[in-house]
């Protein structure tokens, strides 16, 4: 994939309508509002739904606090060559906290939490290094903790579309719920990282850090190629949620959900409603 992505497209790259589909669904996510359907013609490609993303977040009145990482079935996956895809997390949709928490999702749109398992850098990737292994990842300082993806978007078919549009429109990100730190990390066997999901006292899912292709080191070691790769190098301090360690889960609002990380905690709260965007630029992209 090729390193393009500008944050403001001009008429000549803006080929595939990538601007006005990032401003539909920048509007919408801005209202609280759903959409009827993609706003115009699925990107070719992940470098074009790529375009679009980084279009979305310049229209974004917010800064990015870090990145979540879905994975891409074989099936599903381009000529990149990727097995995963990015998508942006912003601060004010970053909660920290275990309990009474409220996930937010679109009414009409697709809503799901994830269980994750969260790196925080604890200093700059290098400067000009593409291409990452995931015993590299290991080598550069982070800290784990666990957490809760809120996975929701104004497009309720996001998923069943694709990789192209689940990267068109914030990776389907809606926040992140960050609780406690899992200390000591690289030294417990990822099999030990275990994780279980319950929704309105059913359990819905469950799995650990071994449930995430190629473990914790590969989404890592994806996130800094990746985000290297776009002109985003990844500094210290950000985020990378690295995947649901339990599945997708759907839920809707009023719902009830915790997530249990064994004795490293547990994060608990209930669905909500996506409330317009409070800054005083409701609906405006």
């Amino acid at each position: 994939m090729s390193n393009d992505m500008a944050t403001r497209l001009d008429p000549v790259t803006d080929t595939g309508g990538q601007s006005s589909i990032a401003e539909a669904f920048v509007r919408a996510r801005r209202q609280g509002a759903s959409l009827p359907g993609f706003p115009g013609a699925v990107p070719v490609d992940l470098v074009a739904a790529y375009r679009v993303q980084d279009a979305a977040i310049s229209l974004w009145p917010d800064r990015v606090v870090g990145w979540k990482v879905g994975y891409i079935a074989a099936e599903r996956r381009d000529g990149s060559g990727d097995d995963r895809l990015l998508g942006p997390m912003f601060a004010r949709n970053l909660h920290v906290g275990a309990g009474g928490v409220a996930f937010p999702v679109f009414v009409g749109g697709f809503g799901a939490i994830e269980a994750e398992y969260v790196l925080r850098l604890e200093a700059d990737a290098p400067e000009g290094k593409l291409d990452w292994t995931p015993e590299e990842a290991a080598a550069l300082p982070a800290r784990l903790y666990i957490g809760v993806e809120i996975a929701s978007s104004p497009l309720a078919t996001i998923n069943e579309l694709g990789p192209r549009v689940v990267v068109s429109d914030f990776g389907n990100n809606n926040g992140l719920v960050l609780g406690p730190e899992i200390e000591g990390w690289l030294g417990i066997p990822e099999a030990e990282l275990l994780a279980e999901t319950w929704i309105d006292g059913v359990r819905v899912g469950e799995g650990g850090a071994s449930r995430l292709p190629g473990g914790l080191r590969a989404a890592y070691a994806f996130a800094l190629s990746r985000s290297a790769r776009r002109g985003r190098p990844l500094r210290a301090g950000e985020l990378i949620a690295t995947g649901n360690a339990t599945g997708i889960h759907d839920i809707v609002v009023g719902q009830e959900a915790t997530v249990r990380f064994g004795s490293h905690g547990e994060i608990s709260g209930r669905a909500v409603a996506a409330a317009p965007d409070a800054t005083g630029e409701e609906g405006k992209a």
